[in-house]
């Protein structure tokens, strides 16, 4: 799933180097993938109204309901 996200991610940012995405099993089914930006993607990652967060989030819910998972996700800031 984390290089799934990370296509989707570098595929909207600008700066796709700067992109990172890290993957923390803790323990069970509970999946926490943190993603990197830099400072001018930030935006463009939220979108407008944060639309296009919801509808990332909303593909990892639905993957994760056939992997038997469940995925939270987290954007941080440069």
């Amino acid at each position: 799933m984390k290089e799934a996200l990370e296509k989707i991610i570098s595929g909207l940012a600008v700066n796709s180097e700067a992109v990172e995405v890290t993957e923390d099993s803790e323990g069970g089914k509970n999946v926490r993938l943190s993603v990197r930006v830099a400072g001018e993607d930030y935006g463009r990652i939220i979108g407008r109204e944060g639309r296009t967060i919801k509808a990332i989030r909303s593909v990892l819910y639905f993957a994760g309901l056939k992997q038997g998972k469940r995925f939270q996700l987290e954007l941080i800031e440069d």
